[in-house]
This record gives structure tokens, C-alpha cells and sequence, in this order.
């Protein structure tokens, strides 16, 4: 490493070369009052300089060293460090004073890992030294339309599971960085893969924007040049209609398809209306010039800093900060202001601390996991029941090599409680108040428990109608003015029972929110539904019966009592479950027919209609404000580890018999305690005993959570009678 006395030599001698191109006096003479000025105390500049750079390029930092020279009387030299990882080092243990020219990145570390400070910043062509960075989409589009209809309950960021995107290029700020850090942040997208790895990133772009929701594209990100490359690139992939939602900056679409000559837009351009910015994701910084704190004395710093942001006053100094620094002017400003927002973001990235950090000593861990991990858990008075849990909390603890506790809850609420004030990390949850703890509360899903062996999250709820009736005839006959759903007014309605989900809540909700069905009563009581319920079911049109609300255990109660009010005659219309978890196929299509409940009629006289929606599994949720990124992706991962795993008894492998934890992707058997084995821990913890998936709230709450809120009180019935959640400031 240069010494600081072999530094200021250089500099001597640049500005001597820079300055005596001639031999005549003068210019000797004008040399050595420029010496004479710098005696003063030292200023030494950590800058990367380029290998090609000469005495006589325009860029040359050694044209700022003389101009700072001589408006602070100081003896300034330049650092040449090589990159801008040394320079932080430089700053770090004090070798230099300030650096100069840091990108966003690098300074993110800098401030984030060091404690390094900014002391100004260049500015951009409109004078601010960011620019903001947004989600571009089609103004008809669902994520436009949410972002605009002021209800809190329909999230745009959410929507954009699924869509097609439209990257400016890997890994670049506003056009990859700064909106995945976002989503990931938030809570929107889960990290597929190792947090240390930045390729990761790629994975979980195309498993949050798969496309399989809308036109099926994978996710544009194009190498430099490429097609769909850069901000006119991506913006070009959205207007294409390739992709759903394009990453740029605030300017993008005016610079590209707003300008005052219409022939200077480019062909592809949309009407300037048809484009919409949901909110920004946060402030991409302007290049910093930093500075340790801890090292440079305050009047210093202030001394350097004034002649800095006057630069632009004098025309020296603007000719350098144009043809050295490529700015018009700096502005005055610190680090929380110019890297807050980005460093939120960026501090999300997998790999990010290792991609800027392998360039600085110590750099790479930045965020480790938390210490400690409370999961909310009810903790019975069935000791094996605990001993199960228990065992989980152990597993987990070992899988991370850090503390987890069981927080002892007695009721749904108390989860959401937990999580919403950080008493808990993750917890269990329904799908009730997993619904209220992502749509009031920003709770988020992490994972989500299978149903099936063959990994299914969620089953569909259906309309089951008779194969004569009206309603079938509508729905199988190809004729779009022919509407199914209207034709059950006035039919005589079977539900499994009261607020059941696929029996009541999804059908009501679809009905209600889709207009078919106007409620009845105060739109804040939940026994409103049953009047509703009444009034539009009430059977004047058919057989004159009651709508089937059965008590549990009741006459038509529950799933088959539902098929059984339809194929009995009572009833004109079952609400059950449809699709591949078939109500009729369970009860009525067995392959032994004696298998077959009494009541079934011949399966083709059933009629299952469209699905309403999807009622989810039981998710794992977290709150993305307490629970930082790292952590929840260490949980994640070590979870979904134990789907590889079964509890093996005297298993021959290689001719060897085994008991313990066998691995079936490793093939190891681990002699851990057998509450301890990831498939044990699946079968006892997990509702359904199968195993977990990765998830994602809209994806997984999204069908249900439409359906649900349009259902009059139930939002008020699950805070308080349901589920007894309590928006005190905090009382769990």
C-alpha cells in the first residue's frame, strides 16, 4: 500500500507535470506558488483511477487536487486505490481523508458494515441527486387499478406474483436491485436459495414472476445490449406486451415516450396514458463523497464539504465537476438521506453483502441471523403433544445454531398478537386469521402446509348442481350470455354448516362481490349473512324448502350431508369442494361401488360448476418489520429440509440395517432423537402431517382473501368472538 509521503510526491510531481509544459519562467514561477499554497494541512482523496488515464485527460483527478489546493490551503493528494472497495478500506483505517466518485453499492457497505459517512453528492440532469425507482405497468392493468381504487385491502405489489417482468439487466439498481430488494423485504417474494449466493437472485425472480398467471413469458433479463436491455429496453418489453410490469426510473417513460417532438419518441411507445408508476420502491443515490468520521475533524469535514457544493459557483470548479465528475453540481447531504431508502432495499439482495464485500477486509457478513427465534405454538396439556413441539423448537435450533424458544399462545389471535408486536418470529396459523393478519396486520406467509401427498396447498370450493337443471344447462352449454350463478336465486341452497368456508364463506363471498347478492342487515354483524343467506335462497322458485344450515353433527351436516341435501331432492344447489378434491367423487364415484354412500344418484347427474376459489392450507407467517430477511430465509430453508426426511427402524442400507433419521436425498441416517426427524416434526407439528412448501401471501391467501372480505361482518366476528384479536397498541 502507497504511503501518504509517496502519495503527496506523486501529486507534486502530476501538478508540476500537468502545469510546466513550457520552460518558461512564468510557468516556474506559477508552479511554485501553487506549491507554496499546499503546505497546509494534509488532504489525501482515495479515487479510483482509470489504467489509461494521462496528465492530459480531461477526467484526471489530479485537476480536482489542485482546485481543492487552492481553495483550502491544504496539501491535497490523490489516492489512487484501484477500486472502490480499497477506498473504503482507505477510509476505514484512516489512510484517506475523503473518497470521492463511490457508487451506490459500495457505499451502501461502507456506511452499512463501517459506519462510513457522506459528506455530499453528485446530482443528476434535473438537479436531484437520486432518481426513484418504480414499477411501470398498463394503467388497465390489475396492479394499476389497485394501486388507484384507495382500498388498503388490494395491494398492486402483491399482484405482481405471477406477472411476466421486465428487467433493465442483471443485477442493475432501479431495474433489479432496488424492487426486489422491496418485494423481498416486504414480504412479497421469498428467497429461493442461499442467502450468501447472489445468483440466487435469479431463481427468485423467476419463481415470484413465473408468468403462469398471464401470458406465460419468463422473466426478461437481458444481457447489456441485448434485446429488452436497459431502461428503453424495459420499458419496450411492457409496451410489447411481452411482459406485465417493466423496472425503470421515474423519467423513463417521459424521457422515451413524452417528449415535446412527438417524432423524437421511440416507435414502440405507448399513448403517454396508457403507462402507470405504482409507488416507488425507493431513492437509487447519486456517486458519494464519504468520508470515516471518527477520523476527520469536524471543521475539516465542514471546510471541504463548503468547497465542494460551491464548486458549481466558480468556473473552474464547474468545468472540473463536469469533465472530471460528469455532474453539473454536488449538494450537501449524509448517508441516511442519500443511501436510506436503497440500503433498505439492498440490504435484502441475496449475496449482496458478499458481492461488494469480497472487496473489503471483513466484509462479508453484514446481517447474521437473529440470536434467538420464539415461535408462537399452543402448548396442550397432552405432554406428548408438547414433547413434539418441543422437538421441532430443538431441530430448528441445531439446523441454525441459535436459540429457539416455543411462545406459548391459547388461541388464533394470540398469534397474530405475537407476531404483530415481535413476541414471536413465525407461527402456525388458519386461514381465517392468516387472512386478518396479512390483510389488516401485513403479516406475511413464509411457508404452507400440504394436504396431499403429492404437495397440494389448497383445495377448490364449487357449486354442485343436478345435471336437469337450469344451472347445469347454462354452465355446459358454450353460451357466454347464459350465466349459471344467476340462475340461483330463489333455489334452495345446502351448506356444510355456519361459516364454513367452502360450504358458506366462499360461495356468499363470491355471490356478494360479484353482484349476484345483495346483503341483508347491518353490514358490520356477521348474523347479516344468514339473513342474506334467506332472502336470496329462499326457494320460492323451486320446492319451497328452508336453505340447509345445518348444526355440526346435524341432519345434511358437514360435506357429504351437503351432496346429500342435493341428491335427496331438499335441497337445488350443495356447496362443497370441486376439482381434484372432488365432495362427489369422495362420497359417490369409488372404485368399489359399495364404497358409495346410500344417497348417491348415478355420478353423471351431478354437475360441478365454475370453482369460486381456493381455500388455503394453513400457512407459516411471519412479520416481514420484525423478522429481517436472513433470518426468515435460514428458517425457511432448514424447514423445508426436513420434506426430506423419515424415522427409519432397523433400515437396510449397503447391507447394513439402521435406526434413526434417514435422509432420502442424502441417504444418510442422522442418530438424532426421533421427535428431532424432519419427517416426524411434519406429521405431528403440520395439520395435515405431509409436509411444507414455500409460499407466498397473495398466491396462497390471494382467491380466498377476495372472497372473504366481501362477506358483511366477518371481518369484526374473526377480531372478536372468532378469534378474539385485540388492536390495542400491544396486548399480546
Amino acid at each position: 500500500m502507497k504511503t501518504k509521503i509517496i502519495m503527496t510526491v506523486m501529486m507534486l510531481f502530476s501538478a508540476a507535470f500537468i502545469g510546466c509544459l513550457g520552460e518558461d519562467e512564468s510557468v516556474s514561477d506559477s508552479s511554485s506558488d501553487v506549491i507554496e499554497k499546499c503546505q497546509g494541512d494534509k488532504l489525501v482523496i482515495a479515487y479510483d483511477v482509470k489504467d489509461d488515464m494521462t496528465a492530459d485527460s480531461l477526467d484526471n483527478p489530479n485537476r480536482i487536487s489542485e482546485y481543492l489546493c487552492e481553495k483550502l490551503g491544504m496539501d491535497v493528494s490523490i489516492y489512487d486505490v484501484g477500486s472502490t472497495g480499497i477506498a473504503m478500506e482507505a477510509l476505514r483505517f484512516g489512510n484517506a481523508d475523503i473518497a470521492m466518485n463511490i457508487d451506490g453499492g459500495p457505499a451502501w457497505v461502507g456506511w452499512n458494515a463501517y459506519g462510513l459517512e457522506v459528506m455530499a453528492a453528485d446530482t443528476k440532469d434535473d438537479g436531484r441527486a437520486y432518481y426513484d425507482a418504480h414499477a411501470w405497468v398498463h394503467a388497465d392493468s390489475e396492479m394499476a387499478l389497485a394501486a388507484k381504487d384507495n382500498d388498503p385491502t388490494t395491494d398492486p405489489f402483491a399482484l405482481l406474483q405471477g406477472k411476466t417482468s421486465c428487467h433493465t439487466g442483471w443485477l442493475k439498481s432501479a431495474g433489479m436491485l432496488m424492487p426486489m430488494g422491496y418485494l423481498i423485504g416486504n414480504g412479497y417474494a421469498n428467497v429461493v436459495g442461499d442467502m450468501n449466493e447472489t445468483e440466487t437472485l435469479r431463481g427468485t425472480i423467476n419463481d415470484f414472476f413465473d408468468g403462469s398467471k398471464s401470458n406465460g413469458n419468463p422473466a426478461s433479463i437481458p444481457d447489456s445490449g441485448a434485446l429488452y436491455s436497459g431502461y428503453s429496453g424495459a420499458l419496450e418489453c411492457l409496451s410489447s406486451g411481452y411482459g406485465d410490469v417493466a423496472f425503470a426510473k421515474d423519467s423513463t417513460v417521459g424521457s422515451y415516450c413524452n417528449n415535446e417532438v412527438a417524432t423524437d419518441n421511440e416507435e414502440w411507445c405507448l399513448d403517454v396514458d396508457n403507462y402507470y408508476a405504482l409507488p416507488k420502491f425507493g431513492s437509487s443515490p447519486s456517486h458519494s463523497v464519504m468520508f470515516n468520521d471518527d477520523v476527520l475533524d469536524d471543521d475539516k469535514e465542514e471546510k471541504i464539504r463548503n468547497a465542494l457544493v460551491q464548486m458549481e459557483n466558480d468556473s473552474q470548479g464547474l468545468k472540473i465537476l463536469q469533465e472530471v465528475l460528469g455532474t453539473d453540481s454536488m449538494v450537501s447531504t449524509d448517508a441516511n438521506t442519500h443511501l436510506g431508502t436503497y440500503g433498505n432495499a439492498l440490504q435484502n439482495i441475496p449475496g449482496i453483502s458478499s458481492k461488494y464485500g469480497n472487496a473489503f477486509v471483513d466484509g462479508a457478513a453484514t446481517a447474521p441471523i437473529k440470536s434467538t427465534i420464539n415461535i408462537a405454538y399452543y402448548l396442550a396439556d397432552d405432554s406428548s403433544a408438547n414433547a413434539n413441539a418441543i422437538g421441532m423448537a430443538d431441530r430448528l435450533a441445531s439446523d441454525l445454531g441459535v436459540n429457539v424458544n416455543l411462545y406459548d399462545v391459547s388461541s388464533e389471535g394470540m398469534i397474530v398478537q405475537a407476531l404483530r408486536f415481535g413476541q414471536a418470529d413465525i407461527g402456525f396459523m388458519e386461514g381465517g386469521p392468516a387472512w386478518i393478519g396479512w390483510k389488516e396486520y401485513d403479516l406475511s406467509v413464509l411457508a404452507v402446509e400440504t394436504t396431499t401427498s403429492s404437495g397440494d396447498t389448497y383445495y377448490n370450493a364449487s357449486a354442485w348442481v343436478l345435471a336437469n337443471s337450469t344451472m347445469a344447462q347454462y354452465h355446459l352449454d358454450d353460451d357466454p350470455t347464459t350465466d349459471p350463478f344467476s340462475e340461483l336465486a330463489g333455489k334452495t341452497s345446502c351448506h356444510t354448516g355456519w361459516l364454513k368456508s367452502a360450504g358458506m364463506l366462499m360461495p356468499m363471498g363470491y355471490l356478494i362481490g360479484n353482484g349476484y347478492v345483495n346483503p341483508v342487515g347491518d353490514a358490520d354483524d356477521i348474523n347479516s349473512l344468514r339473513n342474506t343467506i334467506d332472502a336470496h335462497f329462499d326457494g320460492s322458485t323451486s320446492n319451497g324448502n328452508a336453505a340447509s344450515i345445518p348444526e355440526s353433527g346435524a341432519l345434511y351436516s358437514g360435506y357429504g350431508g351437503a351432496i346429500e341435501c342435493l341428491s335427496s331432492g331438499y335441497g337445488d344447489v350443495a356447496f362443497a369442494k370441486g376439482d381434484d378434491f372432488s365432495t362427489v367423487d369422495k362420497y359417490c364415484n369409488n372404485d368399489n361401488a359399495s364404497d358409495n354412500e346410500e344417497w348417491c344418484l348415478p355420478i353423471g347427474d351431478y354437475v360441478q360448476l365454475p370453482s369460486w376459489g381456493q381455500s388455503p392450507s394453513h400457512p407459516v407467517m411471519y412479520n416481514s418489520e420484525k423478522l429481517d430477511v436472513h433470518t426468515r430465509n435460514a428458517i425457511l430453508n432448514a424447514m423445508l429440509s426436513w420434506n426430506d426426511e423419515m424415522w427409519v427402524q432397523d433400515y437396510a442400507i449397503g447391507g447394513q440395517t439402521y435406526t434413526g433419521c434417514y435422509n432420502t436425498v442424502t441417504h444418510v441416517v442422522a442418530d438424532i432423537p426421533q421427535v428431532q426427524c424432519g419427517g416426524e416434526i411434519l406429521s405431528t407439528v403440520t395439520s395435515k402431517g405431509y409436509g411444507l412448501k414455500a409460499g407466498n401471501s397473495q398466491n396462497h391467501l390471494g382467491s380466498y382473501s377476495s372472497l372473504l372480505a366481501a362477506i358483511p361482518g366477518l371481518s369484526e366476528y374473526f377480531h372478536g368472538e372468532k378469534y378474539g384479536i385485540d388492536d390495542a397498541e400491544n396486548s399480546a
